[in-house]
């Protein structure tokens, strides 16, 4: 049976980079966001491709949480990139308990700005900081132990340092194919993929971070405060890389 390797990261921080460099390891298949579906048909959340994803995808929480507890590869890990924001009410969290589990996060005024380009009209809930918040104080408690964070931003830095950090903290040989993949799509690619995936689809490797400031509108200065709370939080388990 496979190990699972569950990421937990909000929109725009990296996650699907993230994705594909788990996914060139020869060892390693991949889930894309398996409770994205059954979060939109029970929050009613109007996203861009949200009727492709609900016909394409299972709806049933019941259902996906079993693939993530069994997914069906012969492959010795699976990575499984969710956002806790998807992870509604009464969605069965037991799938979790044997999993290896990490944070990805990336400063509020980064992912805010990131996220406008793509969808003009969103909330608190929609940028999953306080979700990853809540996401890893429940998993510690459900697993015993405390996830390691890792910073987009430390990855983009220096992808083969950090990412040797991860894999040591989450027990797992690092691979230099995780450094580099194929551009393109993918066939595990989500629905919601040419509404968001662009720039990865252009990309075979991590590029370097853009560290200019970030000017965000007043629109969204009162977001990106109640963001920096939860972010500040988890920035305190961060690894160091």
């Amino acid at each position: 049976m496979s190990q699972i390797i569950a990421m937990w990261s909000g929109p725009r921080n990296l996650s699907t980079a993230m994705m594909r460099s788990f996914g060139a390891r020869a060892d390693c298949a991949v889930m894309d966001e398996p409770f994205f579906a059954p979060y939109l048909l029970e929050s009613g959340k109007d996203h861009p491709g949200r009727a492709e994803t609900l016909k394409r995808h299972e709806t049933d929480p019941i259902k996906v949480a079993k693939f993530c507890q069994f997914p069906e590869t012969d492959k010795p890990y699976c990575f499984q990139k969710h956002m806790p924001h998807h992870m509604l009410a009464g969605f069965p969290m037991g799938w979790a308990e044997k999993a290896k589990h990490f944070f990805l996060i990336r400063e509020p005024e980064r992912v805010i700005a990131s996220y406008a380009r793509g969808r003009s009209a969103f909330d608190l809930e929609d940028l999953g900081f306080r979700a990853q918040r809540s996401q890893f104080d429940e998993l510690t408690k459900l697993t015993g132990h405390i996830p390691p964070v890792i910073a987009s931003l430390d990855i983009l830095k220096a992808p083969k340092k950090a990412l040797y950090s991860l894999c040591g903290v989450l027990e797992i040989p690092f691979d230099d194919a995780m450094l580099q993949w194929e551009s393109g799509g993918r066939a595990e690619d989500g629905a919601w993929a040419p509404y968001w995936y662009n720039s990865v689809r252009n990309s075979t490797t991590f590029t370097l971070p853009n560290l200019k400031p970030v000017e965000l509108g007043l629109e969204y200065k009162q977001l990106n405060a109640a963001c920096q709370v939860d972010f500040d939080y988890l920035s305190q388990y961060k690894l160091a890389v």
